[in-house]
């Protein structure tokens, strides 16, 4: 496949890839060329008088522009050819992260930053007219939504949508719980699995493109979604708490920590229980957060899936009344 590709010399990528067959995904895994890939020299000029060639060097800003376009324009024939060698009926999108194997100059250590990871869907992947003369790859990549370095020459690292360790994090299989639960489904109660799930389906019928990153939630990240609004869309990160106290604020703020580090476009806390002033103030002030309490959470669901659920909470939350919990 990529390995194989009539690429220039240097271009060639090293790849790792699996295949998530619950979501019909193929998983690409890219070792990128370094900067060393662009020529130092911009031209060579034979200077008469003294019979000898000079090198003129090549500006820093163009060699910047030269190495993000052109990482930009490997990630998109990674994720062609990937599309290329799959039968539809198996595969409906491409996950692609983009990696560069260097040292770090600081330390001198071998570092791996992702400089390009990437979401895209077979359907729409299909409209782009990749071989136009006039069409710019870097912004391609923001057409598809992608999470990108902003200095990629200066191996400024990305989080990735999903990070590709098939030892610690996998593709949950996809689980209808909508259709499993009985008509009055207690979300305090409920399996956290089978809440994660339930949360995950919400946000599907709401229009998002949602999946599981890590089933174990060691960095608090439940799922990762997008949005392909062209005018408010961009990644989000959802996490779910299946609480009957108070959502403590640290945890929103710990939710803010995690949107930065994912160069997320907004962040989505939702719990069974309610928040605090200190969390809804803090939430304001961000700008790019929503939380949703049980109450709005179980509106959703009546709305969304139509799931009439209850609320176990031990007490009715401060300013909800008891019908709320019914």
């Amino acid at each position: 496949m990529l390995v194989r590709s009539p690429l220039p010399e240097g271009c060639r990528p090293s790849v790792r890839a699996a295949y998530a067959p619950e979501a019909k995904q193929l998983l690409l895994e890219v070792d990128l060329p370094g900067q060393g890939i662009i020529p130092q020299a911009a031209e060579f000029r034979f200077v008469a008088q003294r019979k000898e060639v000079v090198v003129q060097p090549r500006k820093e800003a163009e060699a910047k522009d030269l190495y993000r376009r052109l990482l930009a324009r490997l990630a998109l024939h990674a994720i062609e050819e990937g599309f290329a060698v799959t039968a539809p009926a198996l595969v409906d999108s491409v996950l692609f992260n983009g990696h560069v194997q260097t040292k770090d100059r600081a330390t001198g250590r071998a570092i791996h930053p992702c400089l390009v990871s990437v979401v895209a869907e077979r359907d729409s992947f299909a409209e782009l007219v990749l071989d136009e003369r006039e069409l710019d790859p870097a912004l391609c990549l923001r057409h598809l939504n992608a999470i990108v370095s902003q200095h990629p020459y200066d191996l400024e690292a990305v989080a990735p949508v999903a990070v590709f360790d098939l030892t610690k994090y996998q593709f949950i299989e996809e689980v209808d719980v909508a259709s499993t639960l009985d008509s009055r489904p207690d979300l305090v109660q409920m399996d956290p699995f089978a809440f994660e799930h339930l949360v995950r389906q919400l946000f599907e019928a709401r229009g998002l493109e949602a999946w599981t990153t890590q089933a174990s939630r060691d960095d608090g990240v439940d799922a990762v979604a997008i949005n392909r609004d062209p005018l408010t869309g961009g990644l989000c990160v959802i996490q779910a708490k299946r609480l009957k106290t108070t959502v403590p604020a640290d945890a929103v703020r710990a939710l803010s920590g995690v949107m930065e580090d994912k160069a997320a476009a907004k962040g989505i806390l939702v719990s069974t229980a309610w928040f605090g002033k200190a969390s809804v103030d803090f939430a304001h002030r961000n700008g790019r957060m929503q939380l949703i309490d049980g109450r709005e959470l179980k509106s959703l669901l009546k709305e969304y899936l139509g799931i009439d659920a209850l609320l176990g909470l031990p007490k009715v939350p401060p300013g909800w009344k008891p019908q709320d919990l019914q």
